[in-house]
């Protein structure tokens, strides 16, 4: 009679075994090129969260194809159709900037296959596309952190640099002037440059003939930080407050001694951890990589794939990438390694936001901004 039981009960557990099946999950990230500093930090997080979490509720393995669109749109439209069409992804995880992301989700909303953002902050990301998410806050958000601190410090003009080429840029510039100006600032020149110039003295000189209050930069940190060391060689000493295009220590390696003082809006601060599960990735991430310090970007970056995985555990076919996207909609009041996260049926997500400044060559934690 044992060996009936002992041979059904192995039977049961060689079926489950043959039932659990590996499922896919794209990650489209710049792990090369120019922005390659924000895909590895991001990715850094996508790779931590799956360790902790590499298996479904039933059993089933995941499995994360990533490919390197080196920070270009070409490179991303293709990377997403791969992921599609040849290694049939259920969900894709990035792609960083707005821009790229945009693209991938042009080409993923087609095939109503979900795409959750990591730190793609632009307005219009997520409008008219079903199959949109981020966890990010929007630049309409980030613009008015900016605005009111101004406001707080008692400055009244403003001068903004902004990168043409990038949508992120224009879209945070846009969010900010606004605000600003309803807050009774005044906006004394938008100064337009392009991703990959070197030169900006003229930029710089500029800025000192108008003698604003204040220096607003919504630019990447390859250009943020060489206005800021060409600012300090030419004597302009004003305060300077980028977005999340600056969080990240090699802004702060680039700028040297010139971004002191720097002031910028972040998604996290690893010095507050804001939960239980948070300092508990904190750990973990020190664990793995010898660093305690755990970027913004890894943060959210492990939040999309914590996300995605809870969306696809509710499913009863976590391959199902229409429920899956459904449920990545419900999301309320998530346990993120960045906070607290909820995901509204248009994709955006609500969150705080944290200010930071550089001091001593560290971005320390400043404030905490709730929605």
């Amino acid at each position: 009679m044992k060996k009936v039981i002992s041979l059904a009960l192995a039977s049961a557990l060689t079926a489950g075994v043959a039932m659990a099946k590996e499922i896919k999950v794209g990650a489209v990230m710049p792990m090369s090129g120019p922005l390659a500093a924000y895909g590895q930090v991001t990715n850094l997080g996508v790779e931590l969260a799956h360790k902790l979490q590499p298996t479904l509720k039933n059993g089933d393995t995941v499995k994360i194809v990533l490919i390197d669109n080196k920070g270009d749109k070409v490179e991303t439209a293709n990377a997403t159709t791969r992921l599609i069409s040849s290694d049939n992804v259920v969900a894709i995880l990035g792609a960083l900037t707005s821009t790229n992301t945009a693209q991938t989700i042009a080409i993923a909303d087609k095939k109503k296959v979900p795409v959750i953002a990591s730190v793609a902050t632009n307005d219009k990301l997520t409008a008219r596309r079903t199959f949109a998410n981020r966890v990010c806050f929007t630049d309409s958000f980030q613009g008015e952190v900016v605005a009111n601190y101004a406001k707080e410090q008692g400055y009244k003009t403003a001068v903004v640099v902004v990168d043409q080429a990038q949508v992120y840029s224009l879209g945070l510039s846009k969010a900010f002037e606004k605000a600003f100006k309803d807050n009774g600032g005044k906006l004394l020149k938008k100064i337009k440059v392009t991703s990959g110039d070197k030169d900006f003295k003229a930029v710089v000189s500029q800025i000192k003939t108008l003698n604003p209050d204040f220096l607003f930069l919504p630019l990447y940190h390859p250009e943020a930080s060489m206005i800021a060391r060409q600012s300090k060689q030419l004597g302009l000493e004003k305060p300077m407050f980028s977005g999340d295009g600056v969080a990240n220590q090699t802004f702060i390696d680039l700028g040297g001694e010139s971004v002191e003082g720097y002031m910028f809006t972040d998604f996290f601060d690893y010095t507050n951890p804001p939960s239980q599960t948070s300092a508990e990735f904190i750990k973990f991430h020190e664990k793995e990589t010898g660093k305690k310090e755990v970027n913004s970007f890894t943060a959210l970056g492990a939040d999309t794939y914590n996300i995605l995985i809870d969306a696809m555990n509710r499913c009863e076919d976590p391959t199902d990438s229409i429920c899956v996207n459904n449920e990545i909609k419900k999301t309320t009041n998530f346990d993120g390694v960045s906070g607290k996260i909820t995901i509204n049926n248009e994709g955006n997500a609500t969150r705080s936001a944290v200010i930071k400044e550089i001091k001593n060559g560290q971005a320390g934690f400043k404030a905490t901004v709730n929605p």
